[in-house]
């Protein structure tokens, strides 16, 4: 990364209305602020599925369609080069929690699918979608090289030497976590950067506290 880069990360709250206005308010201020590179929460176009232990088929497919839809948006919105995550179907039928990076020039690009899968209350991620393959691969997006831990992957450390061995520029973490941890996640990301040598980045999803949700 030889230059200068303005990087944006972003809070993108759960509920649908709200989510809307963020979205657009997010369009406002890239723009304003000449973003380069944008950093999106865990799957944020959707509300926060694995809250709820019963797997649906239908809430799946609808939250790949929401996620599809918003995507599609991106270059009208005039959003800047940018990394997120996805809810993905594979053909053979596996779901996926998928990382991937998005630009003018060439669209969706997925490289990497969630490893390290919680299920316990309020997270039941291995309930709802299938590990991805182990490969922590790394991405390039214009000139900076990405490396991506969807967040329960910051806290295996092998995966920070992983990506220090590949000279990331920028570590990406995007995550939906609890209102009590942000210190942890805080002190966390930057133990990620230290280890992997690269500037740690981070955006979460957002619940108020009154919502049965408990992440922000």
């Amino acid at each position: 990364m030889p230059n200068k880069k303005i990087v944006t990360v972003v809070q993108i709250d759960i509920r649908p209305e709200q989510r809307a206005k963020d979205i657009i308010e997010l369009a406002k201020y890239v723009k304003q602020h000449k973003t380069d590179f944008l950093l999106l929460p865990e799957m944020p176009f959707n509300d926060w599925l694995a809250n709820d232990k019963n797997v649906q088929t239908s809430r799946w497919d609808n939250a790949v369609s929401n996620h599809n839809n918003q995507i599609s948006e991106f270059e009208a919105l005039g959003y800047p080069s940018l990394m997120s995550t996805r809810p993905m179907t594979e053909p053979d039928g596996r779901r996926q929690n998928s990382a991937y990076t998005w630009t003018k020039t060439r669209g969706v690009a997925d490289f990497h699918s969630k490893w390290n899968l919680p299920n316990e209350s309020g997270y039941w991620e291995a309930s709802w979608y299938d590990r991805g393959d182990g490969l922590f691969n790394t991405a390039r997006v214009d000139d900076i090289i990405l490396g991506v831990q969807i967040c329960t992957e910051m806290w295996f450390f092998e995966h920070a030497r992983h990506y220090a061995k590949h000279k990331v520029d920028l570590l990406c973490v995007p995550r939906a976590t609890p209102h009590a941890s942000v210190d942890k996640w805080l002190a966390g990301g930057q133990a990620a950067a230290v280890v992997s040598g690269a500037f740690c980045l981070s955006s979460n999803l957002y619940a108020p506290k009154t919502e049965a949700v408990d992440i922000g």
